[in-house]
């Protein structure tokens, strides 16, 4: 079915077994970030590829509004006055949240630096970060092992 579709929902090499009764195929999950298989009955793909595909005469629409491209460009410049003259009005009323640091969104938000040491005062450097979801997010000692810190200027002899 996906060969004769313009924009599959499923790519024909994502397909890994079909045996005339079940099919079997992977992706990759959004939740675990791994690649997952499943196996299902044949109505049941045919059923989900097919939600996929439109009627006869209808159009796919990407962008719709002020984020289609056409329209975008030309509203552009009247978005950018408008927000200009609320800036001007409401001082910081157009501040972007991504232009801060986490530290500085922390602090913001709970009034204490997340990079000062609650016990000495002193500031402490960020050596590992982990999340209980996708748990460890940077780690430096990996960073400095790739020797990514390693001085490339030639070193004075004894």
């Amino acid at each position: 079915m996906a060969k004769y579709v313009v924009s599959p929902p499923i790519a024909v090499r994502r397909i890994d077994r079909y045996d005339g009764q079940r099919v079997t195929y992977h992706y990759r999950s959004h939740r675990t970030e791994r690649v997952e298989h499943e196996t299902v009955d044949v109505d049941t793909c045919i059923g989900r590829m097919g939600q996929h595909t439109l009627p006869k005469g209808f159009k796919r629409i990407r962008y719709y509004g002020v984020q289609a491209t056409k329209t975008f460009a030309k509203v552009k410049e009247v978005i950018r006055a408008a927000l200009a003259k609320v800036e001007g009005v409401v001082k910081g009323a157009v501040k972007i949240i991504a232009r801060l640091t986490y530290r500085q969104r922390y602090e913001q938000s709970t009034g204490r630096d997340p990079c000062i040491c609650p016990h000495c005062g002193h500031e402490m450097g960020v050596w590992r970060s982990w999340h209980p979801t996708y748990g460890v997010i940077h780690d430096e000692g990996d960073v400095i092992k790739q020797g990514t810190y390693a001085s490339t200027a030639p070193r004075a002899g004894p």
